[in-house]
């Protein structure tokens, strides 16, 4: 979830794109009865955006509906979501009733949307008729919905941060391994820093990138942003500490541009890398982006985030949220049958393989895993991390506030650091004291 300015992700605008021009009437072409029956019938989807652009994610999914349309004879219209827009405009369709029938989300959305009876949720029968639930990563399977209760909605593309690095450039700085702990992460990007480079790309304007970075540090601190019961707890000593460390970067560190502070659409910090600005990045799942971005895959090094040299009382040695993305149905489509016959389609072991290779992602079924391209060293560590030092944020009614209160606090704190303002842990403690005092209420 990054050089333009928030106004550049807002011209880039949004990607419409009905594709029965693409994949033609298919209930006439094949003449399946499948096909026949579902004559007529066209999907609404919204997707996220996984590529370099909104323009990319058109390109990568189009013939992939197409075929879609031409197994099943159901049209898809497709709508690509920027991120600084998903979230708004998915609460928006579960009180106004209008909205697609599939949407992607970020995983750490789904409990939020499960407490709006929006979602359909896919109990047994409707887990049976995808597959099984079997079929999934249990990892990706806890972020789909407070435990106990059917999830709200699938896995499709499966991540968790990596730090990337740029191998040439860390050789020529005489660095000869990345960093495991934060006073390595340090040392080293003060050798990378130089008054024409920056060390280290943040996508300091985004609310969501903010906050994955903020959970995953204050659980190295031993901090919660949550209680057992689903109460905020945003303003504690380990969640300021946690913020304070991720903006120091930027107002203390000096290892980040201050122009950073600006970067919201999900793309603008990795392109900095990808093109050789900054030396590193914290991203998640970034290799085939990179590529795309002109990087010479050679060049392409991934690593855990650090660690405290030490973990702190209650620390844990957690380096990434379980990130990605699911897919859900919502409850008021009046194509239920062709909405599940999408998801089973879009998280079919072929379509797990194909998507998660040109994103960059780490397939979401067991099966797709048979493809050597998810056996290579880089996606290997990202796959490891997922697996053993990954936590999913959590799953209670109040993560999508958190994520837009806490994350707007972050890009203002950002913004007074970029202008040259101190931001001390007092004025975190009081952001967070009023984000926390929204959710109470």
């Amino acid at each position: 979830m990054r050089l333009n300015k928030i106004a550049t992700a807002a011209v880039a605008g949004l990607m419409v794109l009905p594709l029965a021009a693409c994949g033609g009437s298919t209930s006439t072409s094949s003449g399946t009865a499948s096909n026949k029956a579902n004559a007529g019938v066209t999907l609404t989807y919204w997707a996220s955006n996984q590529g370099t652009s909104l323009d990319n994610d058109k390109q990568v999914l189009t013939p992939e509906l197409a075929k879609f349309t031409k197994q099943t004879g159901i049209k898809v219209q497709l709508e690509v979501v920027p991120w600084a827009d998903l979230l708004n405009r998915v609460l928006a369709a579960t009180t106004s009733g209008k909205g697609p029938d599939v949407v992607n989300i970020g995983n750490t959305w789904s409990s939020s949307v499960q407490a709006t009876g929006a979602f359909l949720p896919f109990d047994d029968a409707t887990l049976t008729a995808i597959g099984g639930k079997s079929r999934f990563l249990a990892g990706s399977m806890s972020a789909t919905g407070v435990a106990g209760q059917p999830p709200a909605a699938v896995p499709i593309y499966s991540m968790a941060y990596g730090l990337y690095y740029n191998k040439k450039q860390f050789k020529a700085a005489g660095i000869a391994s990345p960093p495991k702990t934060w006073d390595e992460f340090a040392v080293d990007a003060k050798k990378l820093t130089t008054p024409k480079h920056w060390a280290l790309s943040l996508e300091a304007g985004s609310k969501t990138e903010n906050i994955h970075s903020a959970f995953t540090l204050s659980q190295q601190q031993g901090g919660s942003w949550f209680d057992s019961s689903g109460k905020a707890t945003f303003n504690t000593p380990q969640n300021v500490a946690a913020i304070k460390q991720y903006i120091d970067f930027m107002q203390t560190d000096k290892i980040v541009n201050p122009s950073d502070a600006q970067y919201s659409n999900g793309t603008e910090a990795l392109k900095d890398f990808a093109t050789g600005t900054t030396s590193m990045v914290f991203w998640q799942a970034a290799q085939a982006s990179l590529k795309q971005l002109g990087m010479n895959p050679d060049d392409i090094g991934v690593a855990p985030v650090p660690l405290p040299a030490q973990l702190p009382a209650g620390g844990k040695a957690v380096t990434s949220m379980v990130a990605g993305i699911n897919l859900g149905i919502f409850k008021n489509t009046k194509n239920k049958d062709a909405a599940i016959q999408f998801v089973k389609f879009m998280t079919s072991t072929p379509e797990q393989q194909m998507l998660n290779k040109t994103y960059g992602s780490l397939p979401s079924v067991t099966d797709a895993y048979s493809d050597p391209a998810f056996q290579a060293p880089n996606v290997l560590v990202i796959k490891d991390v997922l697996s053993k030092s990954a936590a999913p944020l959590p799953q209670v009614p109040g993560e999508s506030q958190f994520e837009k209160l806490v994350g707007a606090a972050m890009t203002t704190l950002f913004a007074d650091a970029a202008t040259g303002k101190t931001v001390t842990s007092a004025q975190i403690a009081s952001a967070l004291a009023a984000a926390q005092q929204q959710v109470t209420s």
